[in-house]
């Protein structure tokens, strides 16, 4: 059942005004280390990192909400507000909290009809589903295929990378890390419903594997090294890709 709404419900002005508050709730949330949520000293924990992933994933949620047939607008408010709660609330109730902020700013700034808001909050609600995304909303499992896609390819790539640095591991750890980027994508691939999502994942899929086998090539012992990550940082990455 369609929601009950004109065709383009959302200005510009609107959205960007839901942008401008995303980065100032994100901002806010992380004003120490010490008091204001989750923030650490890795970026991608900082509210720079949140909104910059958040916009990567409004992008790819509504490249796919239009090739797909999905409500766009639905889809494109939902992504922007899907992690507003990340930097404050637990991992396993982030994205609860984070539909009842877009409600309430819902309700307080705009005039959609109930049937939007609802549509909306119930993607941002759902976004960290782990079943089958079929069982869904169209609009919901755009942006779930978004958030898994801004994790592959080369964005995740130098994130795991970027990690390096901040950890002072090793150059020769490189293979392995962009490995498990490459592991995680191939579980993207696996979980995508959407032919655009899988056209898209599979092309980002194409880099990590091109840039591993660069690497192992240039490096000496690099390839042949039986060298594996520590069962804590095998986590942590874990973790980390799956945040």
């Amino acid at each position: 059942m369609g929601v009950e709404i004109r065709e383009s419900p959302v200005s510009d002005a609107e959205f960007e005004a839901m942008q401008v508050f995303v980065h100032d709730y994100l901002e806010a949330s992380v004003v120490s280390e010490d008091e204001g949520g989750r923030m650490r000293w890795y970026p991608w924990h900082s509210a720079a990192y949140r909104f910059n992933h958040i916009m990567n994933v409004v992008e790819l949620a509504t490249d796919i909400a239009r090739e797909e047939g999905a409500n766009v607008d639905v889809t494109r408010v939902a992504a922007l507000f899907h992690d507003i709660a990340k930097l404050e609330a637990d991992q396993d109730v982030h994205a609860e909290e984070g539909a009842r902020i877009t409600r309430e700013y819902l309700t307080a700034h705009c005039d959609y009809p109930q049937s939007f808001v609802d549509e909306v909050c119930a993607a941002v609600e759902d976004h960290s589903y782990q079943g089958p995304l079929s069982d869904l909303s169209l609009e919901t499992q755009c942006l779930i295929e978004a958030d898994l896609l801004d994790k592959v390819g080369a964005n995740g790539t130098a994130l795991m990378l970027l990690r390096m640095g901040y950890e002072s591991r090793t150059h020769m750890d490189a293979a392995e890390m962009v490995g498990r980027v490459l592991e995680r994508g191939r579980d993207a691939a696996d979980r995508v419903e959407s032919d655009t999502a899988e056209s898209v994942v599979h092309q980002r899929l194409k880099r990590v594997k091109w840039f591993k086998e660069w690497l192992e090539s240039e490096v000496a012992m690099m390839g042949d090294s039986d060298a594996e990550l520590s069962p804590g940082m095998e986590k942590e990455l874990d973790d980390e890709l799956d945040d």
